[in-house]
């Protein structure tokens, strides 16, 4: 199967995935419930998309394509109202957070659609495993071209948004000492980590992809679990590192980070990216995961070590221009919030912290989740 075509999409334009938790309310573990959900919502009027996931304890909603932070979120709240009010008739809860707390793999349950059954049995337990919750966020691109620029340019600024959306700190009822534990999970997959350097769409499809399709070893871009991948079909390149955020407001924020740095790229302003820049890239990363906005990061270029939190605050100050031209200037003040208060992951260590339990955690989860 070749390649799809790259298709032409407005550029800065955004779209946000969430994968969300579907929790009993009588023990906080999960729940299978995505069938009854599902069945429960298609009945109703449904802004965006809701879809299953691979296993029947989570479900994903995608909103549909906005321009700016005032839209998404609006949006976003909408949908988070309907889920909430259906979850609420099946006695179940809905919430964000990378992992949950205590919940066991082998409890859960593949979704039974072909592709969730394909991967099941190809990955073993590692797609039970794989009942791990991100948040994914499409920026819209002229060009394949464009994408690829965008995608290797970005790869330097990856650790902000895996700090800032770090909400996985709970593994089987133990803190991990991570703030980000879900990318672990995601890293398991050998497809994962960062694309390839290539630079051309052409260069891209024709070498890279169609080498890959030859050796049989991917069938489309799907196959690729990628922190940062091009979604040709969309006419987007797509963000996977974040944790879903414990609300919707935050998944906004985080949305208009990434267009405004996009933005800040296409200007071509900065050094153009090389394959060089990949060599502190698993470090950074680690440092974000591990210790979240304490981490310490060694930039690309000059190799300078760097305090995360300042950088991050070094590069909203930066986006704040673009923020005001795209709307989204509440969104990044949102973040320099999180950047000075602490992360989802400081947030559900503090429930621990009062509730004495992890079920206090999933307690505290849902109810940030439905903003009250």
């Amino acid at each position: 199967m070749a390649l799809e075509e790259f298709q032409t999409s407005k550029p800065l334009t955004m779209g946000v995935e969430l994968e969300l938790q579907l929790v009993s309310l009588s023990d906080f573990d999960l729940t299978a419930s995505s069938p009854d959900l599902l069945h429960l919502l298609s009945r109703k009027p449904f802004p965006g998309n809701v879809t299953p996931e691979i296993t029947e304890s989570m479900i994903e909603i995608n909103s549909d394509v906005h321009t700016n932070h005032t839209e998404l979120v609006a949006q976003l709240q909408v949908i988070r109202d309907t889920l909430v009010t259906a979850g609420e008739q099946l006695n179940i809860g809905i919430c964000g957070g990378g992992t949950h707390p205590f919940q066991k793999w082998s409890d859960r349950r593949i979704f039974s659609k072909p592709r969730f059954k394909e991967v099941s049995e190809l990955y073993g337990y590692l797609a039970k495993q794989f009942t791990i919750f991100g948040q994914h966020v499409h920026i819209g691109c002229a060009s394949g071209d464009d994408a690829l620029f965008l995608l290797h340019s970005l790869s330097r600024y990856v650790p902000h948004f895996i700090a800032l959306s770090s909400s996985s700190p709970y593994v089987q009822g133990n803190d991990t000492l991570f703030n980000s534990a879900r990318l672990n999970s995601v890293f398991a997959f050998p497809m994962s980590g960062r694309a390839p350097f290539t630079q051309s769409w052409h260069t891209f499809e024709h070498e890279y992809f169609a080498k890959m399709e030859h050796t049989g070893v991917i069938k489309s871009m799907k196959d690729f679990y990628w922190d940062i991948r091009p979604k040709p079909e969309f006419g987007t390149i797509e963000l996977r590192v974040c944790d879903t955020p414990l609300t919707v407001e935050r998944a906004a924020a985080l949305a208009v980070y990434l267009q405004s740095l996009c933005a800040y790229l296409l200007e071509r302003r900065e050094a153009a990216p090389e394959e060089d820049d990949y060599l502190v890239y698993n470090y950074n990363r680690f440092q974000a995961c591990r210790f979240g906005l304490d981490g310490t990061v060694v930039h690309p270029k000059t190799y300078e070590s760097l305090s995360l939190r300042e950088d991050i605050l070094t590069t909203l100050r930066k986006m704040e221009p673009y923020g005001a031209q795209l709307g989204a200037t509440a969104g990044l003040q949102h973040l320099v919030q999180v950047t000075h208060e602490g992360s989802d992951a400081h947030y559900l260590r503090q429930q621990f912290d009062a509730s004495g339990s992890v079920e206090g955690v999933v307690d505290a989860a849902i109810h940030r989740f439905r903003g009250r």
